[in-house]
């Protein structure tokens, strides 16, 4: 078939190349002049099964209401007259039961597992590099309130088969001795050594690379302004070309990876995605100071960022990425959020990088209300997602993208998942089932 995927972040690059493998003709169009140009750009780098908590769980309702105005908060709604984000805040305040935080959990470790291994499966047949590391993810908690709060969901995650191990405040310096200044604070961590990191940027360029020389077309500063129905099928997309003029783009089947712009595109068709964006700051540091500077990939939960390490020509950089603003489509960067980030970075690992030469970065992450990705069939026929990963797409890329290739070609899904318009009543988007 001819397939057309709407979207080049890493999300539709590892769509684009599974279709490819399955024999399809594929046609990638993107905004950018590059692929993972916008949300992919700068993420945290990991590749997290452990990183599977939900934003919505039973703590969280009180959280946000402690951090609401406080311009630093890990997570900050910005309340705004916009029947879109309210409708996402009541979804998202239905998924904070316990119930609904176990089911959530079980998709994300479900999904995030079976996409470590097929990440690793595409490094094996491709042989990307990618400023790879395959040490581990340490989440490392400085509040012996949240610290018992993560044993729960730890727990959870081992039954379903990701080994978050409970590890000491001393186990959490021996696997990370940069940790060593900030141990007295320390009230215990979690270590995954299966977990890995990479720059997502540098993998989906690769990726994109790989897939051209296969034959994958890609469209790039091409700007999708509608999609067409005829019939109950997608009959045409409706861009703005590279030359700046109106086209026409056919194809048998679509899948659509628009990450935060997805919604807009999906509503004229007359379904609702609840997706709304989350838009999330990262810092890049260089590194002074080696020997200061932490090795391992690092979660720091209490203030929900995430730390990597990418070592190549390019040289030897610090990686901090996280928080959540939700604030509509807007990407001014506020410097109040930036410099929390650096003062923390700064608290604990004083002297591993030059604080001065800081890059920041933001992007809007497709975050649903559960965290969990709307991945499967839609009511248009033809018209498949592959969309709404939130924190987590990188993790959830490969899988992703297998899936959803499998999906469009007939194929059964090798996870045992909530795959949209797929006949399960607990998905995700049960309630919209009918509209998607």
């Amino acid at each position: 078939m001819r397939v057309i995927v709407l979207g080049a972040g890493v999300v539709g690059i590892t769509s684009a190349y599974f279709l490819q493998q399955l024999g399809h003709e594929v046609t990638v169009i993107d905004r950018q002049s590059t692929p993972g140009a916008e949300t992919s750009f700068a993420n945290g780098g990991q590749i997290s099964v452990s990183h599977a908590e939900p934003w919505a769980n039973p703590s969280a309702p009180l959280k946000v209401l402690q951090w609401l105005g406080k311009e630093d908060a890990p997570l900050l709604f910005r309340l705004r007259a916009d029947a879109q984000q309210w409708s996402w805040i009541i979804r998202f305040l239905r998924e904070c039961t316990s119930g609904r935080t176990r089911h959530n959990i079980r998709q994300i470790v479900n999904l995030g597992t079976y996409s470590r291994d097929t990440l690793q499966q595409v490094r094996r047949d491709t042989g990307l590099q990618y400023d790879q590391r395959r040490q581990g993810i340490l989440h490392f908690y400085t509040n012996e309130k949240e610290f018992q709060a993560a044993l729960a969901p730890a727990e959870q995650m081992r039954e379903l088969g990701c080994q978050r191990s409970v590890v000491s405040a001393d186990d959490a310096v021996q696997i990370e001795p940069a940790l060593q200044t900030v141990k007295h604070q320390l009230a215990g961590a979690t270590f995954t050594a299966e977990d890995e990191s990479g720059d997502a940027n540098l993998f989906t360029r690769e990726l994109a690379r790989h897939c051209a020389e296969a034959g994958v077309r890609f469209r790039m500063g091409c700007h999708i302004t509608a999609l067409h129905e005829a019939g109950g099928t997608l009959d045409h997309v409706e861009i703005t070309n590279e030359d700046g003029r109106y086209e026409r783009v056919q194809a048998d089947a679509y899948v659509l990876s628009a990450g935060s712009f997805s919604p807009l595109l999906a509503r004229p068709l007359g379904i609702s995605l609840p997706i709304y964006p989350a838009k999330g700051y990262s810092v890049t540091l260089p590194v002074v100071d080696a020997s200061k500077a932490y090795e391992v990939s690092l979660t720091d939960d209490e203030f929900k960022l995430v730390f990597s390490r990418y070592t190549s020509s390019a040289g030897d950089r610090l990686r901090i990425a996280g928080t959540a603003e939700l604030n509509g489509y807007e990407r001014a960067l506020n410097r109040v959020r930036c410099e929390a980030i650096v003062r923390r970075v700064e608290q604990l690992f004083p002297g591993a990088a030059d604080p001065t030469q800081a890059q920041f970065w933001s992007g809007l992450r497709p975050a649903t209300p559960s965290n969990v990705p709307l991945i499967g069939k839609t009511r248009v026929g033809n018209l498949y997602l592959n969309t709404g990963h939130g924190t987590l797409g990188w993790t959830h890329a490969c899988g992703s993208g297998k899936s959803i290739a499998r999906i469009v070609s007939g194929l059964a899904p090798e996870l045992d998942f909530a795959f949209s318009g797929m006949g399960h009543a607990s998905s995700p988007s049960a309630a919209a089932l009918g509209r998607v």
